[in-house]
């Protein structure tokens, strides 16, 4: 099928959205890619979102502004992908891969919200839009994240094994693919979203641009040890995170009194030993982690990264893929195979009891 995958992850930045010829268990042509900005409104506006949810009601006002907003930037990308793919490809787009954006995520209440309006992006594309691809597998009693572990292994097919994929978003997930192709999957912690937050709060920037911030602090080994005490890094996976989880154990172990480059730099140092410890349930050392996500475009996170894991780490540019893209491409294969009826998620890959499949498709509206 020839897909346009969508994706707004935590960090809140943005969408990427991706053109993928897939048939849900290979990929067989990826391309053009972008990642259009949110308006620093709608940004604001989703932030608070996620202070609002546990609260907020379906029906909310403010609430359906914020996910027309939305959902008609996604049709924004749609738009410019499906038009630049047709320049440059000769290609047209059959299915769109609306991932939403997550608001909430409680797994062990067996809820999970991503916002958007697959009817509004239908209408507004004339494409067919597969969307809602975690609900099933959280009801089922899954984690249902991360969910593109099985995209990860599609993409991978010709890269030597046992390999880690590590996405650095607002949180860190990695996915392990071992030499006979098992997966393995989970959250690995905090990620660029405690560092985003703390750059705004602090110095009111946006983020830790190039990791400046971070490289001319000093860790705080106080902190950082009361930080790795957390119950969640101890926890064997499947297990998962909502982005703010650890909110609470950051005020709690100190790190509010810290200066902004301190402050910086334990965060970045506490991201890199979370990776650590999730290595500890791999079943065997990976041959290389290759990071995908914002996180690897800070220097002071890799550096961090580095130090602390034994094996090569690397940008994911250097097996050929696009870093920037790569999210999206994971939902424009998941949403092929939520037209086929093939499993989403798996027992190793969120805790799920059986594969699960997942995601309902609406057809496009003109």
């Amino acid at each position: 099928m020839k897909t346009i995958g969508l994706m707004s992850g935590t960090s809140l930045d943005g969408v990427d959205a991706a053109w993928v010829e897939t048939d849900g268990e290979t990929v067989s042509r990826l391309g053009p890619a972008i990642t259009l900005p949110y308006a620093p409104e709608l940004r604001r506006d989703l932030r608070l979102l996620l202070d609002a949810a546990p609260g907020l009601s379906a029906d909310d006002p403010w609430l359906a502004d914020v996910v027309r907003r939305l959902t008609e930037r996604h049709g924004e990308a749609v738009i410019k992908i499906r038009d630049e793919t047709q320049r440059q490809l000769g290609e047209g787009t059959e299915l769109l891969g609306f991932h939403g954006q997550t608001i909430l995520h409680r797994p062990a209440e067996r809820r999970t919200w991503q916002v958007g309006d697959p009817r509004l992006l239908a209408q507004m594309t004339g494409i067919f839009v597969a969307y809602d691809f975690r609900s099933a597998d959280v009801a089922a009693g899954g984690q249902g994240a991360p969910l593109v572990p099985i995209a990860h292994a599609a993409l991978a097919a010709s890269l030597p094994k046992p390999l880690a994929v590590l996405n650095l978003g607002g949180v860190g997930n990695v996915t392990y693919i071992g030499a006979d192709g098992a997966l393995l999957a989970f959250d690995t912690g905090p990620a660029n979203g405690p560092l985003d937050d703390w750059a705004r709060k602090s110095l009111n920037m946006g983020y830790d641009k190039d990791g400046h911030l971070a490289s001319a602090g000093t860790a705080d080994g106080a902190v950082l040890g009361r930080l790795m005490q957390h119950p969640y890094l101890a926890a064997p996976p499947p297990k998962s995170l909502d982005r703010l989880d650890f909110s609470e154990a950051f005020r709690d172990a100190g790190a509010d009194q810290l200066s902004p480059q301190d402050g910086a730099a334990t965060l970045v140092a506490f991201a890199a030993v979370c990776c650590a410890i999730a290595a500890r349930h791999f079943p065997e050392p990976p041959l290389q982690w290759l990071v995908t996500g914002g996180g690897r475009r800070n220097p002071a996170i890799m550096k961090a990264l580095s130090a602390v894991l034994a094996e090569p780490v690397r940008g994911v540019e250097v097996a050929g893929w696009n870093g920037d893209a790569l999210e999206a491409q994971c939902f424009a294969v998941l949403a092929a195979r939520v037209t086929r009826g093939l499993a989403l998620s798996y027992p190793s890959t969120t805790g799920v009891p059986e594969p699960m499949r997942g995601g309902r498709v609406l057809g496009a509206l003109l």
